[in-house]
């Protein structure tokens, strides 16, 4: 396997708890939606699982050391 993609694996799983988290707070956090939270947290739990690997995938490569080179201004 590449490198990207064990990185994206591992993103997507960071990703997919920050998501999660966001969501869940949302929705436990505003009352109107609080009252349907036993509808709304599950369907935050597959939204998280389906857009984590997407966000994971923008993000890996930009992980790799060599995509964060400094770039001189004074050399260009």
């Amino acid at each position: 396997m590449k490198t990207d993609t064990y990185l994206t694996f591992f993103v997507s799983m960071m990703v997919n708890a920050v998501i999660f988290g966001a969501g869940a707070i949302t929705v436990l956090s505003v009352p109107a939606l609080a009252e349907n939270a036993k509808y709304l947290l599950p369907l935050v739990v597959v939204l998280s699982l389906v857009a984590a690997p997407f966000v994971a995938r923008l993000i890996a490569p930009r992980m790799r050391l060599r995509n964060w080179r400094r770039r001189d201004p004074m050399k260009s």
